[in-house]
């Protein structure tokens, strides 16, 4: 099976519209997410999970973005399905005529160093009831750890890394496929945002990772990447974007 990485340009303001059409804006979450609606509207374009994981990247104050996504079919064939199965609103957001595609490699190597780029949403589900929290609910991963190795404290947080916190879960997540060099990965970015799921709209956090991995199983490494990872996968979460290695941070 190819992989292909697909760029496709949206036009944001097209995108809301298409969203307050379906009652999404501002919806019970209190806010418009893009990612639900991109879900949505890839699924119905091409087929579902045709297009995922996804990453909208936006310019600052833009009114258009570019989404990348990995799809297992290349473009042109996307592109028929789409003139085939999907609704004029549809066309009027996304931009098919300039829908592109890469073929990622179809072999990758043992011992290769990869810099990346992910957007990721890390949480986990809880086992067990936790401080307040049901089994099963979804809590940020440093919130978990707080109250799993304080309980009941009112220990000052601030005293623990977030980004260690995270990196620990990232890497946790590439177990077995690629391992994390830790010196030469950030966190870049940190957020709380709230999303839409259904009849709710849970608040979480949302990362962003700068770093360098060296592919341990390059089976399992292909997989990841087709795969995405942590949660939220198919809402805009996951998807790892390949870049230069990164030199690592000189010791202090």
């Amino acid at each position: 099976m190819t992989l292909h990485l697909i760029r496709l340009p949206i036009r944001l303001s097209a995108l809301a519209r298409w969203g307050a059409e379906r009652g999404w804006v501002p919806g019970k979450s209190g806010a418009f997410d893009e990612g639900r609606a991109l879900h949505h509207l890839l699924s119905e374009t091409f087929g579902k999970g045709m297009a995922q994981p996804f990453r909208l990247l936006v310019p600052p104050r833009a009114n258009a973005g570019n989404l990348y996504a990995y799809s297992t079919v290349h473009a042109a064939a996307l592109r028929a399905t789409a003139q085939t199965i999907a609704l004029p609103e549809h066309l009027g957001v996304l931009d098919l005529s300039a829908l592109e595609d890469k073929p990622m490699p179809a072999i990758w190597t043992a011992g290769q160093r990869l810099g990346f780029d992910l957007l990721a949403r890390p949480v986990r589900r809880l086992n067990a009831p936790l401080e307040g929290f049901a089994k099963g609910a979804e809590i940020d991963v440093f919130l978990a750890h707080i109250l799993h190795h304080y309980p009941g404290s009112a220990q000052d947080s601030h005293e623990h890394s977030r980004e260690a916190i995270y990196l620990d879960w990232l890497a946790e997540r590439l177990a077995g496929c690629a391992t994390l060099e830790r010196a030469a990965t950030r966190l870049t970015g940190f957020r709380r945002r709230r999303v839409a799921r259904g009849g709710a709209g849970p608040e979480g956090p949302e990362a962003t990772f700068h770093g360098t991995f060296e592919i341990q199983d390059p089976t399992q490494f292909a997989a990841m990447l087709a795969r995405g990872v942590g949660r939220h996968r198919a809402y805009g979460y996951g998807m790892v974007l390949l870049r230069a290695p990164n030199r690592p941070v000189p010791e202090r």
